[in-house]
């Protein structure tokens, strides 16, 4: 049985072996985003003994200092702001040892237009710092996501998105709509061109909602409704769901973080999937009304059905509810985080309005990636994640 059937059944959790002597590393990999909810589940798997490819060096690298619930990951942890040019370069220059690079990371401005601006500089400043000092890079993986199909944020909250008709298949043209995946790809097919052909491969990845764990996250779907329940839990309140008809009774699909990570580390190494795009998720659909329920299981508290016309927001809810967190985490001895940090009010709110959403993992399939989850258990094992890690009582 390949590691991909394998892990597609049960994902090994196991720390890497000790051995006598240093490791002798076959490859060494560059995460950029390594606190987030991607980054995270590649800062787990990538160093275990059965990884494929391994043993892998890991350099792990986040704008912000170590993170308590990261502690753990046996990865060289970098702090670097890759937004600035010269800290990139200060920082990340000198890993000459890299042979992969895992782009997993994104920054949220205002505007698209802002958005293009501001990602694509980070990407280029990444790659500038180490394809000329890399001699032996050998693949990059970019994450991207599903709004490759469905139009930009910004779009989308202003209702002018075209999006494709799903099921999304990787073979669907871009859209005529400013999106700043297309400015990633762009610079990444431009970076690779310039050296050898066939030197540096590539993989793009495009992921639905992601089901996972990082309290830094901006788009948490899991941490931000476990935070979200707990409110509810604390304060005796019923679990309202805050979207619209067609998003609690529509089917679904989601991506669970480890899956991603698992994906493009098939990537990475298997010579079929080079230079191509994939989609990746879950390979099974679900409605929000009977994962509604299992929420309010998981946390013991009261579910409300959907309210027609109700126009419940999480936003406008969580608006002074800062006070009640930090007492909640104060009394349940949590990690000290804050409100901002821990709930994505204005991502729930516009996932859960939205219509249906799904993709095919055919072509991945078609090129020997046979990974799936069940999305229930997903949702369940990543509210147990963060239990585990005291981001939630």
């Amino acid at each position: 049985m390949s590691w991909w059937w394998a892990g597609a059944i049960g994902a090994e959790k196991k720390k890497s072996e000790e051995d006598d002597g240093p490791p002798k590393y076959q490859r060494v990999v560059l995460i950029i985003g390594v606190t987030g909810i991607v980054g995270n589940s590649l800062a787990e798997i990538l160093p275990l003994s059965d990884t494929p490819g391994g043993p892998w060096k890991v350099y792990g690298a986040a704008r912000r200092a170590r993170p308590p619930w990261d502690d753990y990951h046996p990865i060289e942890y970098i702090q670097c702001d890759v937004s600035d040019p010269d800290d990139a370069t200060a920082k990340l220059s000198p890993l000459q040892d890299v042979t992969h690079i895992f782009y997993v990371t994104w920054t949220k401005r205002s505007t698209e237009a802002e958005n293009i601006q501001a990602n694509g500089s980070m990407f280029r400043n990444v790659l500038n710092a180490v394809i000329p000092n890399c001699p032996n890079l050998q693949h990059i993986c970019l994450q991207t996501g599903r709004k490759h199909y469905v139009g930009s944020f910004e779009s989308i909250e202003k209702g002018t998105a075209q999006p494709h008709d799903p099921p999304f298949h990787e073979d669907l043209p871009r859209l005529d709509d400013p999106n700043f995946y297309h400015i990633l790809e762009d610079i990444l097919l431009q970076e690779v061109q310039k050296k050898k052909e066939g030197t540096i491969t590539w993989s793009v990845h495009r992921p639905g909602v992601i089901f996972g764990f990082s309290p830094y996250s901006m788009m948490n779907m899991i941490g931000t409704l476990c935070v979200y329940a707990t409110i509810c839990k604390h304060e005796g309140i019923p679990l309202r769901f805050p979207g619209s008809r067609v998003a609690w009774e529509s089917l679904t699909d989601v991506s669970d973080a480890d899956l991603i990570a698992e994906h493009q580390i098939w990537a990475a190494v298997e010579p079929y999937a080079k230079n191509e795009a994939f989609n990746c998720s879950n390979g099974d659909a679900f409605k929000w009304k009977h994962f509604w329920k299992i929420l309010g299981e998981q946390f013991g508290v009261e579910y409300a059905e959907f309210e027609e016309g109700s126009g419940f927001k999480l936003e406008e809810m969580m608006k002074d509810k800062e006070s009640v967190w930090e007492g909640i985490v104060r009394e349940k001895g949590l990690v000290p985080t804050k409100l901002t940090e821990v709930g994505n009010w204005w991502f729930v709110d516009l996932i859960l309005s939205i219509d249906c959403m799904l993709d095919s993992m055919n072509k991945s399939k078609e090129h020997g990636f046979l990974g799936f989850r069940n999305s229930k258990s997903s949702l369940i094992s990543w509210i147990h994640k963060m239990r585990a890690s005291k981001i939630i009582p």
